[in-house]
């Protein structure tokens, strides 16, 4: 038998023996089937970046026959849900609040002036420049042929809260609570699965250390490592990125906070699970990449199916989403986010409560 037939045989042997010991674990035969179809369903279904339907604001301060055909072209193409205001000051409220995503204004001196203009919500670029987009191009096909209007209007449009549409101050607020969520979430299962792997863990449990005093160290030092990351990545935003920050840091530490309570959870609860630590981390990323795009940190959430969208109520980086965006782009907290506040603090509950009840 030469050499290269006995490598052969070798190679042979060893790719059986690979084969066997991924079929023979169920957990293993699991993460093969069960992660690729699941985030393929998700992801052929969230990831869309078109903007179907919208609330927008009308102040129609002018009340002629040409704004009210302009206003009813907009609403019959079945994209918007129009909410009508006497004047700006609601409408700029029900903007700041998130209620809706855009205002079309037209001035009192529209008759003499053909000028509509729209304010979106740039705190969401990609979202705000496909809405103006679509109203601009509705409003000026309704001027040339139902409203009579010629020449057409002129359309001016502004974005609040991110003046210039970067997606850049859009996203940089988003990955970081992404890149909180995985690192709290993998180093949480990766240190108490090798303290079992390794048989530390059989040693810490015959010292008078209590289980209760062991997760709790456990969670302080991950949690104080998530805390630095947040604030060394909201120092590179501002200095580097030239990202604005409007808000408080007690805003934004309270919501970092409420936030980390899930992802430890989290954590601590693929540990329970996870035997080795190939485990946990492919365990992890399991769960960690449909909580991402679930949670609207690329595609909205409005754009999903409804189906879909129940789902995401069960995200807790849905809402930290929502609230460091905010706090960095529009300088809201806990006063205009309570709700956020509150689903992260009780999913975060949650989590945990489950998760110490199923280590053992």
């Amino acid at each position: 038998m030469n050499a290269a037939h006995a490598s052969l045989i070798r190679l042979r042997t060893l790719l059986g023996k690979e084969f066997l010991q991924l079929l023979r674990d169920p957990r293993m035969r699991f993460s093969m089937l069960a992660p690729p179809l699941f985030q393929l369903m998700v992801f052929g279904y969230a990831a869309s970046f078109d903007v179907r339907h919208a609330e927008i604001a009308a102040v129609d301060q002018a009340r002629t026959p040409a704004t009210r055909a302009l206003l009813a072209a907009v609403t019959a193409t079945g994209h918007f849900t129009m909410h009508n205001f006497p004047d700006m000051a609601p409408a700029k409220v029900a903007l700041d609040r998130g209620e809706i995503r855009a205002i079309l204004r037209f001035a009192p001196d529209f008759e003499r002036r053909r000028v509509v203009q729209i304010i979106s919500d740039g705190s969401d670029s990609n979202s705000a420049q496909m809405i103006a987009g679509q109203l601009s191009q509705t409003l000026q096909q309704s001027a040339r042929l139902s409203a009579g209007i010629d020449p057409p209007a002129q359309i001016e449009e502004r974005a609040w809260f991110n003046e210039n549409l970067d997606d850049r101050s859009y996203f940089v607020p988003g990955i970081i609570a992404t890149i909180v969520l995985i690192i709290t979430v993998i180093l949480t299962a990766m240190t108490v699965v090798r303290e079992r792997e390794f048989g530390t863990l059989e040693r810490l449990l015959v010292t008078p250390i209590a289980r209760l005093e062991f997760l709790i160290g456990k969670l302080a030092a991950v949690a104080a490592v998530g805390l630095f990351d947040v604030a060394l990545i909201s120092l590179i935003a501002v200095a580097w990125f030239d990202v604005p920050f409007r808000g408080n840091v007690i805003d934004l530490l309270a919501g970092s906070l409420l936030f980390l309570m899930s992802a430890l959870g989290i954590g601590l609860l693929i540990s329970s699970y996870a035997e080795t630590q190939q485990q946990a981390q492919l365990l992890a990323f399991f769960v960690i990449q449909p909580m991402v795009m679930l949670s609207g940190f690329a595609f909205p959430i409005a754009n999903m199916p409804e189906g879909v969208q129940w789902l995401t109520w069960l995200d807790p980086l849905r809402y930290y989403l929502v609230v460091i965006r905010d706090v960095f782009l529009k300088g809201s907290g806990m006063g205009a986010h309570g709700f956020e506040y509150a689903m992260m603090a009780l999913l975060g509950s949650g989590a945990l409560l489950l998760s110490l009840a199923r280590v053992k």
